[in-house]
Parts: structure tokens; sequence; C-alpha cells
């Protein structure tokens, strides 16, 4: 059982968690300083802040990454939000897209198969010639693409969330960007493939 002491550490530190603003960095920054159960009972926290490995214990055959990598990105385009939903939404769209992006300019071998985009929630797509495949999660027209995210040769089973958020800016429109749940490690390759795939074609094709 915990002590008072422990009790009171751990109510100390959620009250000061919750007086943080909840933006995405400040939430992974809180989940990481989280105390675990056996740093409460060794009594290795004080006033919520903690040193602790790649994984803790949470029970007996429990694991928690504090390292978990994500991806957050924004970019802002001369055009509706609507236009920017169908480019993403409508598989005609998005391959004049892929035909300007980084892959398709460098020649990069991405496999044969044609661009399939389902506009219904538990439906697939393919993308970048089957390179890139998983399933729709939430579609909000004009506002939200939620999407269950992988590459092809990541081990079976094995997806990533996508989540487009779009907001107007002004004349045009923003996407907030957020992947997680990806492989570690591949943190950096997948940006920089967000940003030459991705954002800097349809940049390109929605000023045509």
């Amino acid at each position: 059982m915990s002590s008072p002491l422990q009790n009171m550490i751990l109510i100390i530190f959620c009250a000061h968690a919750s007086m943080q603003p909840m933006n995405g960095q400040n939430w992974l920054a809180i989940m990481a300083a989280a105390p675990t159960r056996r740093q409460l009972i060794n009594g290795a926290v004080t006033l919520g802040v903690a040193k602790s490995s790649n994984w803790a214990e949470a029970g007996p055959e429990d694991r928690i990454s504090h390292t978990a990598e994500s991806i957050h990105q924004e970019s802002v385009f001369q055009a509706k939000r609507q236009r920017v939903y169908e480019a993403l939404t409508d598989a005609r769209q998005f391959d004049k897209v892929v035909r300007l992006s980084a892959a398709t300019q460098s020649a990069m071998s991405l496999g044969n198969r044609p661009i399939e985009i389902s506009k219904q929630v538990g439906g697939v797509f393919t993308l970048f010639g089957g390179h890139i495949l998983g399933r729709q999660i939430e579609l909000i027209p004009n506002e939200r693409i939620v999407q269950a995210w992988r590459v092809a040769d990541w081990n079976p089973g094995v997806y990533s969330i996508a989540k487009f958020e779009l907001m107007e800016q002004g004349s045009g429109a923003k996407i907030i960007f957020d992947h997680t749940g990806f492989p570690e490690g591949q943190a950096r390759h997948l940006a920089a493939g967000w940003t030459a795939n991705y954002w800097e074609p349809l940049q390109k094709y929605l000023a045509s």
C-alpha cells in the first residue's frame, strides 16, 4: 500500500500537471516526467521531478515508453479548406500531387499499384504505387482526416496514426498535422517525407 507521503507526492504532481497549458509538447513533457509506481514506492520522486529509463514498469507484465517519437507539422496553403481536403481525399487529384512529389521526381521505385482512396470511414487507401497503405479512421469533410497509415515494408500489423486538421488561415487554409505510433527511429525520415511528398507537391498542385 502507498503511504500518506507517497499519496501526497502524487497529488502534488497531478495538480502541477493540470496547471500546464495542454499543447502537444507540454503534454509529452508532463507524461515523460510522470512518476512510476516503483519510483513512488522507493521515494525517488520529489514534486513531480524524476529520473526515468526508456521503459518503466507499470505492472507485472506492462511497460510504458517514455521515448515514443511523434511528428508535428503545420503548412499553409493558398486555397480554401474544401479544395485542400478534396486534394487529399480524391484519387484523381492526389495522383497529380504524387506526380509532383520528390519520390516521383527522383524516379524512386514505388511499385505500380494505382492510387486508391476511399471516401468512407473504414475504407482503404493505397498511395505511391503501393508504398503507402492504410484505412480511413475519421473523415469530417473540410475539417479533419485521420488515417491508420503504414509503409508497405513495415512489419505486418504495424500501423501509425496520421491526423490532418484543416483550419482557416486568412484567405487560405492551414493543415495541422500530427503523426504518432510509427516504428522507433523513423521520425526524421518520415518528417522529411511528409514535407517532400505531401506538403511541397500539394502547394504546387493547388497553385496550378
